[in-house]
């Protein structure tokens, strides 16, 4: 849904990419399928904080993709979608492993 990497790149954004291996960071993952595997990425307008796309793969993952079009056409800002609390246990605890990994980096990053 939305830009990939390279197109959000072309076209003259800053951006950061967060991957998450759905099958070994998503507990509700687990539950869904024995050995579940899949990836998910956004892609972040690091000067608007914006969600510029998202790509998921894997199991049960088209349940999420209008989550992903909602977030990425409203414009939500990457800080608002803590706000919006997954379902626990289930796949869509992906969102919070996405934002863990973007915040992550980002203290990451501070720290140098």
């Amino acid at each position: 849904m939305g830009l990939t990497a390279d197109q959000a790149e072309r076209a003259g954004h800053r951006i950061r990419v967060v991957d998450v291996d759905t099958g070994g960071k998503v507990a509700g993952a687990g539950l869904y399928a024995d050995g579940y595997t899949g990836r998910a990425r956004m892609v972040v307008d690091e000067d608007h904080g914006l969600l510029l796309g998202v790509t998921m793969v894997g199991p049960a993952i088209e349940e999420l993709i209008h989550s992903a079009t909602v977030a990425v056409a409203a414009q939500v800002p990457v800080s608002r979608l803590w706000h919006a609390v997954p379902c626990f246990p289930s796949i869509s605890e992906v969102w919070l492993r996405l934002l863990e990994a973007y915040r992550d980096t980002t203290t990451a990053e501070q720290r140098h």
